[in-house]
């Protein structure tokens, strides 16, 4: 490795936790520092896929045409706060750009060298942190109202398996064999085989912060607002209340949070917010054995320890906007819809800030800028999916060791 003893890791998610333990194992004395708790951002409430048979991007072919009409529906997949808009325009532009068709294929085979090693790289942490039987790897069932809406998704699916994704149909049958409790609505599906769930994400976060002291770290609570510099380069974060954190070698791994943080380094970069929506309920003789995706709806039922998470869609917002907690109902009233005997008696609504790049690639990437920065956000649905593999990643370019991939679709500076 290389002589720089030190690491600082900004924000204590999923990716950042991950990035924590992965240089612990490099040798670096390593201190995660965040304006929240372990977990309690977006790590904390979101649907718990392992979602790694995702390798389309958000925005493909013919998605622009279907913008308008989402956007007429206030509780559809996709709506906006307009006062936002001015601020979401290059943004916006960017992500029309990434739907062409040639750049859907590229996307897709750029996210799928991270996806196909997300089992592997997790396997040795879920054991070690004793995580094993809180991890599920069962595969998810999405379902279809008609032939024609299964048809609608022809290109995505095949889009996949030309990728190397297991992705099965079954028929109306096999769906009522598979999960009893939906209603008889859907006229078939898919299995997407190797998709996994965990049983509370919090949880798991939490698991490997413990892991990650236990080996010898330390977690700060602090927000960092700014850094200070020697000979050319950030040597040190800076607190709000003005603590002062030195590092030899940081890591900006804060989510949705780290835009401002990157522009102070030097890497301006087009990330923003999809602001996601979910109601948990408990059971209450409702069953669900396995992730359950209904497409038509765009929405995502998942079991899980606690009860049902029921959530999906995006709000385009920002940071700062107050919750639209209307949304997180509509989406269960849809869930409902879908699994009948879901019942709202004890339910909590929650609204996550997915850290989104037009693109849907994350960025994982050392600074074009200073030889002693990285950094890893911008996973939008696939923060948890994404973490470990991210973690190694990431260590492998502070540490100047080769990484498995080619890391250039990654960059911070690609646009």
């Amino acid at each position: 490795m290389s002589e720089a003893q030190t690491a600082l890791v900004i924000g204590a998610g999923i990716v950042g936790v991950n990035v924590g333990l992965v240089l612990q194992q490099q040798g670096f004395d390593v201190t995660i520092v965040d304006r929240n708790e372990p977990g309690m951002g977006t790590s904390f409430g979101n649907a718990g896929g392992l979602a790694v048979t995702e390798c389309a991007p958000i925005s493909m072919p013919g998605t622009l045409l279907k913008v308008p009409g989402w956007l007429m529906d206030p509780y559809g997949p996709l709506t906006l706060r307009w006062s936002y808009l001015p601020r979401m325009v290059p943004w916006l532009l960017r992500f029309a750009a990434a739907g062409r068709k040639h750049r859907v294929e590229q996307i897709a085979s750029e996210l799928v060298a991270i996806l196909d090693r997300v089992w592997d790289d997790y396997t040795p942490l879920i054991r070690d942190a004793g995580l094993a039987d809180a991890v599920f790897r069962e595969g998810a069932l999405a379902v279809y109202r008609s032939t024609q809406s299964r048809r609608a998704s022809d290109y995505n699916i095949d889009l996949r398996r030309r990728n190397g994704v297991r992705v099965t149909d079954v028929t109306r049958e096999q769906i009522a064999e598979m999960e009893p409790g939906l209603a008889p609505i859907f006229a078939c599906g898919v299995v997407e085989e190797d998709w996994g769930r965990v049983l509370d994400p919090y949880k798991i976060v939490l698991g490997f912060e413990k892991l990650f002291r236990e080996r010898g770290g330390i977690y700060q609570k602090a927000e960092i607002v700014d850094f200070i510099w020697r000979d050319g380069k950030p040597r040190a974060a800076v607190a709000r209340g003005g603590d002062q954190i030195v590092f030899d070698k940081l890591v900006v791994a804060c989510g949705a949070w780290s835009k401002n943080l990157a522009g102070k380094l030097g890497s301006p970069v087009p990330l923003d917010t999809e602001r996601g929506y979910n109601t948990t309920v408990p059971y209450h003789g409702a069953t669900l054995n396995r992730t359950v995706i209904s497409a038509d709806d765009s929405i995502v039922l998942t079991p899980m320890e606690m009860g049902i998470r029921v959530g999906g869609a995006v709000e385009l917002g920002g940071l700062t906007a107050a919750p639209n907690y209307k949304r997180a109902r509509a989406l269960f009233a849809k869930g409902q819809q879908v699994l009948p005997a879901l019942s709202d008696q004890g339910g909590t609504d929650w609204m996550g800030f997915r850290p989104s790049m037009p693109d849907s690639k994350p960025v994982i990437s050392t600074s074009p800028l200073h030889d002693n920065v990285a950094f890893a956000f911008g996973h939008g649905h696939l923060g948890l999916t994404m973490g470990a593999t991210t973690g190694q990643l990431v260590a492998a370019l502070i540490s100047g060791n080769p990484a498995p991939i080619d890391m250039t679709p990654y960059r911070i500076d690609r646009f």
